[in-house]
């Protein structure tokens, strides 16, 4: 069985083993695959997996012989589901393998918007300390996170661990999500939408990309925000109208945000938000902790082989 790998390099750059891949089939692991070389790498294959390799219509019509695509990631928006539905081609992504990885990088932002981590190691490095007159100092206050209140949009794994996490620091957490769980959380207040936007501290985007969510922050949401709020973004890039998020942050609408995703990945040099004041990125690594990513693989082999034996699991299009 002939088995295309179209991107490994991004989930594992050499610290992980395609072993477990390697016993179900002949595989081929390209590090990256450009779309002028997709059908050529995937010619003849019944099963291929990507990460960020779009498989799109125009693709897909090239390749009669693919039966499977995993994707290598939760989101599956690289991969055109309705061909691939209408033409018999199992879809399966790779949920909930890294929710806690992703949660700490949501407060790493969050760390480094109220305590100013970066700014003050420059400012040491640079011989402000050394020439203090005081045994300390600080470049910006240093804001307490205990009692502040901590917006959640979304309530799912990553949702979830966020609001643990929240505990530790003596958060208040309120919650936005389209399905409020049965289950008892008693340290969490469910609210609706506007309530989280206009009191929360800190909101934190932790749901799903879909048509409902799509720029969901807008200039109404910004507007809407404390002039003193941070927001928090490692879901995904298009939950945010970034011109929108560009002129709040110009016309000091809302206090700073953490981006860990932006519209465009990965962005021009010139993009907007580069230049607009306290905003700080990480290049979409929430999710890419080793042990995140491990258990990403484990799941993605388990799903070739449970379509090898007939019996597909995380299917995306059943």
């Amino acid at each position: 069985m002939k088995i295309v790998v179209l991107d490994g390099h991004t989930l594992n750059p050499g610290d992980l083993s395609w072993e477990g891949l390697k016993q179900l089939g002949e595989v081929s692991i390209y590090p990256r695959t450009p779309r002028d070389q997709v059908v050529a790498r995937a010619k003849g294959a019944p099963i291929l997996l990507t990460n960020k390799t779009v498989l799109d219509a125009l693709i897909l019509q090239q390749l009669p012989k693919l039966k499977y695509i995993g994707v290598l990631a939760t989101g599956y928006n690289v991969v055109d589901v309705d061909y691939c539905q209408k033409h018999g081609i199992i879809v399966t992504n790779v949920p909930g393998y890294g929710p806690k990885t992703v949660a700490q990088m949501v407060f790493a932002h969050i760390l480094n918007l109220t305590n100013h981590v970066y700014l003050h190691h420059l400012s040491v490095v640079q011989g402000k300390w050394s020439k203090c007159e005081d045994f300390c100092y600080w470049e910006k206050p240093i804001l307490d996170l205990e009692g502040k209140v901590l917006g959640i949009i979304g309530f799912g794994q990553v949702g979830r661990e966020v609001a643990q996490m929240a505990k530790g620091f003596g958060l208040k957490t309120i919650v936005h999500t389209r399905n409020i769980p049965n289950q008892h959380f008693p340290d969490i207040k469910f609210v609706s939408l506007t309530e989280l936007i206009k009191t929360s501290d800190i909101i934190s985007l932790n749901c799903p990309l879909t048509k409902q969510t799509y720029q969901m922050v807008n200039k109404d949401f910004l507007q809407q925000m404390k002039t003193s709020a941070f927001l928090i973004n490692c879901g995904r890039g298009d939950l945010i109208d970034e011109t929108a998020l560009k002129w709040a942050l110009e016309n000091n609408k809302i206090a700073g945000a953490g981006l860990d995703v932006l519209s465009q990945e990965p962005p021009p040099l010139d993009h907007p938000l580069f230049s607009c004041p306290n905003v700080f990125f990480t290049p979409h690594i929430a999710w890419a902790g080793r042990k995140a990513r491990q258990n990403l693989l484990n799941i993605a082999i388990q799903n070739v082989k449970s379509f090898l034996a007939g019996k597909p699991e995380n299917v995306v299009n059943p």
